[in-house]
């Protein structure tokens, strides 16, 4: 795990060694208020579409699939990212998430691009 980006999930008590949390999915998760999520960015527009979310249903059977779609659809995004990669020049940023599988999820994929992306500098 890179020491500038962390993964969280949403259902999860934050620390106070998250740095700048950012939400990651493009619904807010179930059950959680604003307050207790702690979240200080919400990036929605780096969140898959809802075609591929609902496509994927994470269906391990997909997860080649929905990475390969996915960080096509994040090829799309380029200001968003670099604004996110910024942030993570200036510290640790936790990416938040709400799914229960903690390896195949959307901020997995986010996070390994954005290493790549840092590696590249």
């Amino acid at each position: 795990m890179s020491s500038r980006i962390w993964l969280r999930r949403a259902y999860d008590r934050p620390t106070r060694n998250d740095g700048h949390r950012v939400l990651v999915d493009r619904i807010w998760p179930r059950g959680i208020s604003k307050a207790d999520a702690h979240i200080d960015d919400w990036a929605r527009e780096l969140a898959p579409s809802d075609g591929l979310r609902r496509w994927f249903g994470h269906d391990l059977h997909r997860w080649d699939e929905f990475q390969r779609r996915y960080r096509a659809e994040l090829g799309h995004q380029e200001q968003s990212l670099n604004k996110l990669a910024r942030r993570i020049d200036q510290g640790r940023v936790t990416l938040v998430y709400g799914a229960r599988d903690q390896r195949h999820n959307n901020a997995v994929v986010l996070r390994d691009l954005l290493e790549q992306r840092r590696g590249r500098r």
